[in-house]
């Protein structure tokens, strides 16, 4: 099991005298840069000239600059815009500007660990990754909780790199949530197959295979809609409160006979195969040179599925059934 932290093991004030560069305010940007103010420390937001979030960042009382000029002015850089923009951002706006003793950072392994972004020698590269988006991440620090965070050291030419990287996960509240030491490796690929498989991939196929078979029955798509997709909530939400055996104690036994006679018929022996399948095209970089590819030439296939989802009936009952709801516009 990894090492992990607790706020006690944690000293914010190891950030004083230091600035702290977010690089992006969107998701987690934003959420990093506030929570970061409002703990005392010194944080500058790195935007383009002409970026859309630059008087909202300023609104909320944050100093705002170029991406090369907030990164030559910190001594923390936490880059936090899209995995597949931030090499040229790196090569554009920051290397030049990186100081000797400096904390490269980020949020997500994946362009040091598949070798889009290379630091110098002399730059502590550090990874904290809250376990959760942007907004929970707001959310749950203004209400004196905080998300799990992961944490990983790539380099560590000052000595102090977990540390800085402790303090800063506390300024953003991770620590009142807990700390997991990982590797820049282990984050990457456990989080890519974790959206692929289960989270984003898996979850929406299941979905859509769950309505249009009731569909195909014969059953009213706003049905098929609240027992396949808008119930999910419902679910998820007992399980992340405490795990499989909650939900499963929460429900009916009926519905708990079920999961147990029909889970391993629609997770089969082949749908395992074909995740260890996904696991390796992770690790072994095909994902990562696909998705690099595919940005290099205007995202094709992206763009395509994109649409296609757009105008499956599932997403227009969707619409349709949550017009009449008030608590998800919430």
């Amino acid at each position: 099991m990894g090492k992990t932290y607790l706020e006690s093991d944690t000293n914010l004030h190891l950030l004083d005298g230091k600035t702290v560069a977010i690089i992006g305010y969107g998701n987690q940007g934003h959420a990093h840069a506030l929570n970061l103010h409002e703990s005392g420390v010194d944080v500058i937001v790195g935007l383009y000239n002409g970026s859309k979030s630059w008087k909202k960042a300023e609104k909320a009382g944050l100093k705002v600059l170029v991406a090369a000029e907030a990164a030559a002015a910190a001594d923390v850089i936490m880059i936090l815009i899209n995995d597949e923009k931030q090499a040229a951002l790196y090569e554009e706006s920051i290397k030049l500007n990186l100081t000797a003793g400096n904390y490269l950072a980020f949020a997500h392994g994946f362009n040091i660990h598949f070798g889009q972004i290379t630091p110098p020698d002399d730059i502590n590269v550090i990874l904290m990754a809250p376990k959760g988006i942007g907004v929970t991440v707001r959310s749950q620090f203004k209400a004196g909780k905080g998300v799990p965070c992961l944490l990983a050291v790539h380099q560590d030419p000052s000595g102090d790199s977990e540390s800085i990287a402790l303090a800063y996960i506390a300024g953003i509240g991770g620590a009142r949530a807990g700390i997991i030491e990982t590797t820049f490796k282990e984050e990457t690929e456990t989080d890519l197959f974790g959206e692929q498989t289960v989270l984003c991939g898996g979850v929406s196929e299941l979905i859509k295979a769950g309505f249009d078979t009731l569909v195909e029955a014969g059953y009213n798509p706003e049905i098929a809609y609240f027992e396949c997709c808008h119930e999910l909530k419902l679910t998820v939400d007992l399980i992340y409160q405490g795990g499989l055996e909650s939900m499963r104690s929460s429900i009916s036994d009926t519905a708990e006979y079920g999961d147990y006679m029909t889970g391993r018929k629609i997770i089969t022996k082949e749908t395992r195969k074909e995740m260890k399948n996904v696991l390796t095209e992770i690790q072994d970089g095909t994902f990562a040179r696909n998705w690099m590819l595919e940005n290099q030439i205007n995202r094709p296939f992206y763009n395509a599925r994109k649409r296609m989802e757009q105008d499956h009936l599932m997403t227009e009952t969707g619409k349709k059934m949550r017009s009449f709801m008030n608590w998800p516009k919430k």
